[in-house]
């Protein structure tokens, strides 16, 4: 309803707006011709009521006629049809309560068409509640007063007007005329709410087939997507592997400095590579929501070490102090949780804060908050003195693909999925990061995790042992491996790098090859790739499985793949296999793995290692 209609407005289109409904503007549309209708008929009324002389008559009539005239007035000026509605019921039950009590006396059959005309309007135009109250306030005095009559005589100090056989014909017609024109009014508006509600339920339904299609056409994208991206990985790494692979060993081939330096800067470049590859497919597992963290047991001073020692290289080359703190209080506790995620979040973290700071330093700091019997409270904390982040892009940087501004991806690389992966990995957890930053002064990035405490105590091997074990090359001497992979370029990796430890692998080219080979020959443990012709790794490894003899069929397989599905890990245990390395691999990872599965009395089925 529109109000800016001017005072001398009399047309219905002006006070009609379109977000009215149709009940809505029925009810105006009642109004506005009632009204107009209504006057007409009062005025007749009232000029014959005046010619019969009936003075109480008169008078209620003219007040109605004037009142009709006022609200018609009132509704095209400033249409509030409840308010109106309200008003001609209370008067027309003034009315008719006079009527019968003061005018007439008695309840005749004009008295009841009133009293029906203010119950249908009541009930249509103000609903159910108002429709019961105004009802009865006209049926309680009316039956009030025939109950009276019907006992005793009613007589009060007028005298009781008589109308005319024409009057009371006119009365009767008008007040059919309204019955009429009020019933069938609404019908038509009952009829056009319930065609529109039919037309609107099947513009629903079609809005619902067109969601879900959309839906439909949406998780196929994710899928095509996700499949898209473990493709892209899985050719990127392929050469990736080969490129990092022979990298490390040209490095051990006592190469010169210039060579040295070549290698180094070949090497740094495929690792950055790398690093973007996984950026993506880590991102991608988190939006598929098939993200799931593990529980196991690990380190957490060990852990941080490892992950901070990888970026105290990048800090020194650019001049910058890289500090890692860690309270005393959590080296002597091992802690269940997901190290791989924690990794990552702190991996990003310091990452980002040596690419951002130039001068200065990077603190990392890891604080116990809270230690009871089985659980510890752990506070992270990243600090640098790079260039800070404005307060209006705080939230922004959050978002992946963004980074502090936008001239820094020439400046600084990356794709900007590092802080978002981060958030993300914490949201899932039911944790918030928190950032505060100074513009050029720096930033500081912290958040709070809660770990169950194991009651055993592991003990880890220190890196001086470890490298020993790895460069002890007679621990592998006697170890029959086969490896199944078609690439050359990975056949030819695979001889040189397992040269070093002494190992001359049988090689198969495809899956059906393995399974002959472990079939017919002696073997410790099977290096299996998953995406071979003929037969791939996962058909394989169930074939190898199926064999009747139980020395066979138990044998270790470790998975190599260039692979980085969601469900990558499930689907490798699930096959049968003990284990998986991703493509490209670090040979002391894959070392340990083959020493533990061969080393191990139960390295069959029943063994299965994180990978």
């Amino acid at each position: 309803m529109s109000n800016k209609v001017k005072f001398f407005n009399f047309s219905i289109g002006n006070i009609l707006s379109g977000h009215l409904s149709i009940l809505d503007r029925a009810r105006i549309r009642l109004l506005y011709y009632g009204l107009i209708l209504s006057f007409f008929i009062l005025l007749a009324l009232f000029v014959a009521d005046l010619y019969q002389h009936n003075i109480i008559l008169s008078i209620t009539t003219g007040i109605l006629l004037c009142a009709s005239a006022l609200l018609f007035k009132y509704l095209t000026y400033w249409p509030r049809w409840v308010v109106i509605s309200h008003l001609i019921l209370i008067a027309g039950t003034v009315m008719n309560i006079t009527d019968i009590y003061l005018s007439i006396q008695n309840v005749d059959v004009v008295s009841a068409e009133v009293m029906i005309l203010i119950m249908l309007f009541a009930f249509y135009m103000l609903g159910q509640k108002s429709g019961l109250i105004y009802t009865l306030l006209n049926i309680v005095p009316m039956l009030s007063l025939l109950l009276f009559q019907d006992n005793y005589s009613y007589v009060i100090g007028l005298k009781p007007e008589k109308v005319d056989g024409s009057t009371t014909f006119m009365a009767i017609l008008a007040g059919f005329i309204l019955l009429i024109f009020i019933c069938s009014h609404f019908y038509n508006a009952f009829i056009k709410t319930i065609r529109e509600l039919k037309e609107t339920s099947h513009k629903q339904s079609l809005l619902t087939m067109e969601y879900e299609e959309a839906i439909k056409k949406a998780q196929k994208s994710a899928e095509a997507k996700s499949e898209f991206l473990s493709s892209m990985s899985h050719e990127i790494r392929t050469p990736l592997n080969a490129v990092i692979g022979m990298s490390n060993l040209l490095l051990t081939g006592n190469p010169t400095p210039d060579q040295v330096e070549n290698l180094e800067v070949m090497k740094f470049s495929a690792g950055n590579l790398l690093s973007i590859v996984n950026d993506l497919l880590d991102f991608n597992k988190i939006e598929s929501g098939k993200l799931v963290f593990e529980n196991i047991k690990f380190n957490l001073p060990e852990l941080m070490q490892n992950i901070c020692g990888g970026q105290i290289i990048a800090a020194q080359e650019k001049g910058l102090l890289l500090k890692l703190e860690i309270d005393k209080t959590l080296s002597d506790k091992v802690l269940f949780g997901d190290p791989t995620r924690i990794t990552q979040i702190i991996f990003h973290l310091v990452s980002n804060a040596v690419k951002y700071t130039s001068e200065g330093n990077v603190w990392v700091k890891v604080s116990c908050l809270e230690s009871r019997n089985n659980k510890v409270t752990v506070n992270f904390s990243v600090k640098d003195t790079g260039i800070g982040i404005a307060p209006d892009r705080m939230d922004a940087i959050f978002e992946p693909f963004t980074q502090e501004y936008s001239g820094t991806i020439g400046q600084y690389g990356g794709v900007g999925l590092g802080l978002a992966i981060v958030k993300r990995l914490l949201q899932l957890q039911g944790l918030e990061i928190n950032l505060s930053s100074r513009l050029n002064f720096g930033s500081r990035f912290s958040f709070d995790m809660e770990f169950p405490v194991s009651a055993e105590k592991i003990a880890y091997m220190d890196g001086e042992h470890r490298q020993r074990v790895i460069e002890n090359n007679e621990t592998l001497s006697s170890v029959r491996m086969l490896v199944a992979e078609d690439n050359p370029i990975n056949v030819l990796l695979m001889k040189k790098m397992l040269f070093r430890w002494n190992i001359v692998p049988s090689i198969a080219e495809n899956g059906e090859r393995a399974v002959e080979l472990v079939q017919y020959g002696n073997f410790d443990i099977v290096l299996m790739d998953l995406q071979m012709p003929v037969m791939n790794g996962f058909d394989a490894t169930m074939e190898i499985r199926r064999m009747p003899d139980p020395k066979k069929s138990g044998i270790p397989i470790i998975a190599l793949t260039a692979l980085a599905l969601v469900d990558i890990r499930e689907r490798v245990l699930d096959s049968g296999m003990n284990d998986y390395v991703l493509k490209p691999f670090k040979p002391n990872e894959l070392f340990e793995k083959i020493q533990s599965l061969i080393s191990s009395p139960s390295a069959g089925l029943n063994l299965s290692i994180a990978g």
